[in-house]
């Protein structure tokens, strides 16, 4: 850089450099000295080793797949069920429901009936004071009470459960019949098309069997409000089928 910046000034011979004395000043201060250079370094690669298996992802991943055990399908599957059982389950924290209060007082009823003392139930109840008969009283009659609205309810989703059963029943067996008349007049009127293939008047005798079918598709409506009317007695049949 130096000589070409000197070469510009024309006859004026360039600076040599290294041996003027800018750089003989520029040296000590630099405190550089001319060492040759050490091909016999003793680098310590203890900690370039130790580095590099600190490095190592292979290795690491590895020993986290040896540290865990593979599990099958089914040891997964047994785990959870054995946690979602361990679980708490929310539904304890609510509020109890209708039945959990009347198996509440079923079983505080037969503790009371079933209690360890020297005297009968009967003998228990003289003892009490009237206001203690009253309260027992009030007890009993709501519990009573309880049970007799659960009752109720049970007779009722029973009854709805066996009415939907016999809607069921009766509508599968109304099926099966209009399939089976689907099937025999399907057959009827290919024995007829087979009869009366030869004929001249064939169009003829297509387009007067078309009133047939119109007939056909009655008689399923017949025999759907018939099944019905079978099955729920004849007062509402025709209601419930329109």
């Amino acid at each position: 850089i130096w000589n070409a910046l000197t070469d510009n000034y024309g006859n004026v011979m360039p600076v040599d450099w290294k041996s003027s004395h800018t750089r003989a000043l520029h040296l000590p201060t630099l405190n550089l000295s001319e060492k040759g250079v050490n091909d016999n370094l003793n680098l310590d690669l203890s900690d370039d080793e130790e580095l590099r298996e600190q490095l190592d992802m292979h290795s690491i991943i590895v020993s986290c797949i040896n540290d865990e055990p593979l599990f099958t399908a089914e040891q997964v599957i047994e785990e959870i069920e054995e946690m979602m059982q361990e679980s708490p389950d929310p539904e304890d924290d609510e509020t109890p429901t209708q039945s959990d209060r009347l198996s509440i007082l079923s079983q505080e009823i037969q503790t009371l009936k079933r209690s360890s003392t020297n005297n009968s139930y009967e003998e228990r109840v003289k003892r009490l004071s009237v206001a203690e008969l009253n309260e027992l009283l009030e007890e009993i009659e709501t519990a009573i009470k309880d049970y007799s609205e659960e009752l109720v309810q049970q007779l009722a989703l029973r009854d709805e459960l066996e009415f939907e059963k016999e809607v069921k029943n009766s509508f599968i067996s109304v099926l099966i019949e209009v399939q089976n008349k689907q099937r025999e007049h399907k057959e009827t009127a290919k024995k007829k098309k087979k009869l009366k293939n030869g004929s001249p008047q064939n169009g003829k005798q297509e387009r007067g069997h078309m009133p047939g079918t119109r007939f056909s598709m009655e008689g399923i409506s017949n025999v759907i409000q018939n099944g019905f009317r079978h099955t729920f007695g004849n007062s509402g049949g025709e209601k419930q089928v329109l």
